[in-house]
């Protein structure tokens, strides 16, 4: 039985040591450089994408992945055994066991760290789907053809499942780090969406993690109010809430944030985490 009371004092020290984050923003905006704002010795970056070389004198640890297979194996030491799993599946007590026992110093590692940079979200749902291709579920059982819908159904399951198992991390402030992507349709309507791999992982994201932050370019009008403008603008910001003025992906649980904050993780995490002002 692991049900058990979780008294306010130790909810209230979870909520101000870990959060998850899904960080979005157009390529060449300074995701990744992001990185240098978090202290080396607290964080770990999962490297999906061979994306460091914009950070490469960042002193902290990194962790290269190439495919999904690896990432599946780094979530369970992130994240630990999940009851709930049936003991061949992903993320069960025995999986977990066996990749802990064959990497005792990715266990050691990932335990001296509270955050995890995965870089990116985006990568990880490609190698999801070059995983899922492969797989018998990808196959018709009458002719044996690819099943392209059987793989992204498959696709999307285990990464929304993989996102969940690091959202119950415990004491980890997971960052998931994502291509933010332009859409113009044919009346000219310009929307922005998160770039993955089909679209269920897309729709389930945001009901996952705590927080999305949307990353852009803006310009400043002559009153001072901002201006979405992510091919001119030169002012890095990140848009925060839901139903934003910009149209921008955000949601903000932690209901302490501003519709845009300053270009800087650390300081936005140490907002979302700071203690409650006590009731008068």
């Amino acid at each position: 039985m692991a049900l058990r009371i979780v008294t306010a004092d130790e909810r209230l020290s979870r909520a101000a040591n870990k959060t998850t984050i899904a960080l979005f923003g157009p390529t060449g905006v300074g995701k990744t450089t992001q990185l240098k704002r978090l202290a080396p010795s607290e964080t770990v970056c999962i490297d999906l994408e061979a994306g460091m070389k914009s950070v490469q004198d960042w002193p902290g640890d990194s962790i290269p992945v190439r495919c999904f297979e690896d990432m599946v194996v780094l979530a369970s030491l992130v994240g630990g055994s999940n009851p709930a799993a049936a003991p061949e599946a992903f993320f069960s007590q025995q999986h977990y066991t066996h990749f802990a026992g064959l990497h005792p110093e990715l266990v050691a590692l990932l335990a001296s760290k509270s955050i995890v940079f995965l870089d990116s979200i985006t990568d990880l749902t490609r190698q999801a789907m070059a995983w899922a291709k492969k797989q018998p579920e990808a196959f018709s059982e009458k002719t044996g053809k690819p099943d392209v819908r059987g793989a992204y159904g498959l696709m999307a399951r285990e990464v929304i499942g993989l996102l969940k198992h690091l959202q119950h991390a415990p004491g980890k402030t997971t960052i998931m780090v994502g291509i933010l992507e332009k859409h113009t349709d044919e009346f000219g309507k310009v929307t922005w969406q998160p770039q993955m791999e089909g679209g269920k992982a897309g729709r389930e994201l945001p009901g996952i993690v705590d927080q999305v932050i949307s990353m852009s370019l803006f310009a400043r009008e002559e009153d001072g109010t901002l201006r979405h403008d992510p091919e001119r603008g030169t002012e890095r910001r990140f848009v925060c809430r839901a139903g934003n003025r910009f149209g921008l992906p955000a949601k903000d649980r932690s209901g302490r944030l501003d519709e845009t904050e300053p270009a800087d993780l650390a300081a936005l995490l140490r907002k979302i985490n700071a203690p409650a002002a006590p009731i008068a």
